[in-house]
């Protein structure tokens, strides 16, 4: 039961730290929403900040794993680049709250990027590292791997995640929407990087 609790906790942070951001969000909506006590959520959690932290760490674990997958398939390339375009685009719409909580650790003043670095500084340095090979064997462009991965990170979770730019666009944020989006992105990407 109180592991139950617990991960309802989590669950209910995420989707409120991944849509409405940290700072918005309070201790007693959270309650609220759960349709239990402040007092209990201070039970298994110390601080809004803890809970902030520990779903930084599950979200962070989530999101090594997609990558690792990916990773130990074996693609290379531009094919690679392409699928990893394609697991976030599935993220963004399946968990839309994984990607809006990255964002929200990633603004300038956030408490916890060092605690979410620490989590994905292996899979970005074996990104900048498979870039660099593959530019060295001549499969992509060559380029500063650690600015181009930066591009890539920006770009990608720009395309997938920014809804509230598109809507202003008037692109629409529809399934089709998204899968005419990442198609165009990946387009953008192959003729960006594939060599001269």
């Amino acid at each position: 039961m109180a592991e139950s609790t617990r991960e309802r906790i989590l669950d209910a942070a995420l989707r409120a730290y991944g849509t409405e951001g940290f700072a918005v969000t309070s201790l007693d909506a959270l309650a609220t929403e759960l349709g239990i006590r402040k007092q209990t959520i201070l039970y298994y959690f110390p601080s809004k900040q803890a809970i902030f932290e520990a779903v930084v760490d599950r979200a962070a674990s989530d999101l090594v794993k997609v990558f690792e997958e990916q990773a130990a398939r074996g693609v290379g390339g531009l094919d690679q680049v392409e699928a990893i375009v394609k697991r976030v685009f599935r993220l963004a719409v399946r968990r839309p709250q994984l990607l809006g909580l990255i964002r929200e650790v990633t603004r300038p003043g956030s408490l916890s990027i060092d605690r979410l670095s620490a989590h994905t500084a292996p899979i970005f340095d074996r990104a900048r590292d498979f870039l660099q090979r593959e530019m060295d064997a001549g499969r992509m462009r060559a380029s500063d791997p650690e600015m181009l991965l930066l591009s890539l990170y920006s770009t990608v979770v720009g395309v997938a995640t920014e809804l509230e730019v598109q809507r202003a666009m008037g692109i629409s944020d529809s399934l089709r929407g998204a899968v005419a989006r990442r198609q165009e992105l990946i387009r953008f990407l192959r003729a960006a990087l594939e060599p001269v």
